[in-house]
């Protein structure tokens, strides 16, 4: 059993946000500075050069790399052998958050309610949080700020079975499609199918979080990935919407069992402002 106080988990998510709104990582820039060559448009050309001179510029004078800061999403794999202690994890991580938002000067986009008084929090908590219980005696954490102008354009269907493969690859597709330029492309795509509802989602926003040069481990759901790529990219949206042959940086799948009546497929969008962060403590 290893005991861990409460207050490393707080500045490990301090520091991972800090992290994560000023610089998008190697395999994204890498991503970006591959399709700059390949891009067949012009203006997408250009396009996708101003936006790798923003992620560096922001990365070199510690600046966000976009207005908007996001929802703080934040994945916690936590080892059975570990004995958290000085507070709640809950607490920590929210505390975590309204540092990293307070110190960083990042915008602060939360709201208290949904739908009726809709008032700013001021410190972007409460955040989302995903706990997953693993063996071992460390806690994984991985921090994802998550915009909105790409989250509001996911979507979620439960197919009858008989839709098959083709029925969930139009929907993909569609979905890609209406999102347009609202979801700021070249976007990354992830997908979740399978399990029920809530898991199909979930399954989803992880995809997003894969590196772009990692494809999933199913040979045959790696060539859907490819295939989905392809045709995507085929739709025409280009950079910023703005036309060309760079509409995704990558599609990523993930797969759960699910029940024999249905196909839950959902769909998750971020933007090439795709930023996260993960550290081990």
């Amino acid at each position: 059993m290893r005991t861990l106080s409460v207050s490393v988990i707080t500045q490990t998510v301090k520091t991972l946000f800090m992290e994560a709104n000023v610089d998008i990582g190697s395999s994204m820039l890498s991503a970006l500075q591959r399709h700059v060559v390949s891009e067949a448009s012009p203006l997408g050309k250009s396009v996708l050069a101003q936006i790798i001179e923003n992620d560096q510029v922001a990365k070199e004078k510690h600046r966000p790399i976009c207005q908007d800061t996001g929802m703080s999403v934040v994945f916690v794999k936590l080892g059975q052998d570990v004995h958290l202690v000085d507070g709640d994890l809950n607490d920590a991580i929210h505390e975590g958050v309204r540092q990293a938002y307070r110190d960083g000067y990042l915008r602060k986009s939360v709201i208290s309610d949904p739908l009726y008084a809709r008032l700013n929090t001021k410190d972007n908590t409460p955040a989302v949080i995903h706990l997953e219980l693993v063996s071992g005696d460390r806690v994984e954490l991985e921090v994802m700020p998550k915009g909105f102008g790409s989250e509001n354009m996911s979507a979620l269907k439960l197919f009858a079975p008989s839709v098959g493969v083709d029925g969930v690859k139009r929907f993909i597709l569609d979905t890609i499609q209406k999102a347009g330029p609202n979801a700021c492309p070249p976007m990354i795509v992830g997908v979740g199918i399978g399990g029920t509802f809530e898991m199909a989602a979930l399954l989803a926003k992880k995809a997003v979080l894969r590196s772009t040069d990692h494809p999933t481990s199913d040979p045959k759901y790696t060539e859907l990935e490819k295939e989905l790529l392809v045709e995507a990219n085929a739709l025409g949206l280009g950079p910023a919407g703005l036309g060309g042959t760079t509409t995704a940086l990558a599609i990523n799948i993930e797969t759960y069992p699910t029940h024999i009546a249905s196909i839950p497929v959902a769909v998750n969008i971020s933007c090439h402002a795709s930023r996260h962060a993960k550290a081990i403590v």
